[in-house]
């Protein structure tokens, strides 16, 4: 007799059909929800470029920057003092390095020396014009004296020549008439003489006055240059920074034009960022920046673009490349961005001269900018 088969009887793989069939509708369904992540996420990001991604131009070609002034002697001699050390802050104005003074301070007194015999020699010309002009006087009142008597004796002779020639009068009287007359003619001619030399005297005198305050003058000239060398002896720094790269040493003699050290400025920073030519189509002044500093990977800082440099880092170059010649291969250039950033007094801490940064610029700002350019060449195209 033939039993009949009960569910614990069954095979043990009567249900895998239907969990087979299960599984595959899960993973259809995985799949379609990855595929429309996938999708939203394509579109976002097609999105995001199209509207954002396209204008954030990034570099890793960036430095930080700053003028460094140097600091040279204009005079010649040996250091008295060194007043600052290498790293170290300084103020503007405050004193870097003392030049021994003792021959700078010699010329002064020898300038102000031969300022007073200048000035001497002025006053003793000036007191011999006061004389000439006195002598010129005294010359004037002599001729004047003999003018009076020549004319008194032409008087006489005129008078007694009609008496001699009637005899009334002696010829012997009247010949020594006409003698006195005579003397008195060469006297007044003598005494002209001495007015025009007293008076070429005058012209002299003044004429040596003038040179004598042209020597004042001079004098005074070498006093403020021997004044000017003496303050120059204490080598101040002309801006606020840090001290660099000192050079100097106590006891050292230094040449006009050396350099000594390097001040840079750390208030004064800046990022220089060069970007590849394709990336500074829409690039203008005032776009913010944003700035990644390798020495502080998890720190963002923030900047703007403060100029665009007029020509290539090539172009600046000491050598310009000539591209005019059969061997020419197309390289993108670099053009150097000016970057001002923004960071307080703990950054600029860490923020020093040469570290690299990558920065990147938004330049949304500009997008309307191509359309101007399309409908400026049109208008130029169209003439």
């Amino acid at each position: 007799m033939t039993m009949a088969a009960t569910p614990d009887s069954l095979p043990a793989n009567a249900d895998a059909p239907a969990e087979n069939e299960g599984r595959k509708k899960t993973v259809g369904r995985i799949a379609l929800g990855v595929l429309a992540l996938g999708a939203a996420y394509g579109a976002y990001a097609l999105y995001h470029y199209e509207t954002v991604g396209q204008y954030m131009q990034e570099t890793n070609d960036a430095y930080v920057k700053a003028d460094g002034v140097t600091v040279s002697s204009k005079l010649a001699g040996y250091v008295r003092t060194v007043a600052v050390a290498d790293n170290q802050s300084v103020n503007d104005g405050a004193l870097l390095v003392q030049i021994d003074p003792t021959d700078y301070d010699t010329r002064l007194a020898q300038s102000t020396a031969q300022v007073e015999v200048a000035r001497a020699t002025e006053t003793a010309t000036l007191a011999a014009i006061n004389e000439a002009q006195s002598a010129v006087g005294q010359a004037r009142a002599a001729l004047q004296a003999s003018q009076r008597e020549l004319a008194y004796l032409n008087g006489e002779v005129a008078r007694m020549r009609p008496l001699v020639a009637s005899g009334a009068e002696p010829r012997q009287a009247f010949d020594q008439l006409v003698a006195n007359r005579d003397k008195a003619a060469a006297d007044v001619s003598a005494k002209q003489a001495a007015l025009s030399a007293a008076s070429d005297r005058v012209a002299s005198t003044r004429a040596q006055a003038g040179q004598s305050a042209a020597q004042v003058k001079a004098a005074q000239a070498q006093r403020q240059a021997a004044s000017t060398d003496l303050a120059t002896t204490r080598i101040v720094a002309p801006v606020s920074g840090k001290i660099g790269n000192s050079t100097v040493r106590v006891g050292q003699f230094v040449q006009p034009g050396q350099r000594l050290m390097t001040i840079v400025p750390t208030q004064a920073i800046y990022v220089e960022a060069n970007f590849k030519e394709t990336q500074i189509g829409l690039m203008r002044a005032g776009q913010p920046v944003t700035v990644h500093v390798d020495a502080l990977p998890d720190v963002d800082f923030h900047g703007t673009v403060e100029s665009i440099t007029p020509g290539t880092g090539a172009n600046f170059s000491l050598i310009p490349p000539q591209n005019a010649t059969g061997n020419f291969t197309k390289i993108v250039q670099r053009v150097p961005v000016r970057i001002r950033i923004n960071a307080g007094p703990e950054s600029r801490k860490v923020l020093v001269p040469g570290l690299s940064l990558t920065v990147e610029v938004d330049t949304r700002s500009a997008k309307s900018a191509i359309d101007a350019i399309r409908d400026e060449q049109d208008r130029v195209s169209a003439k």
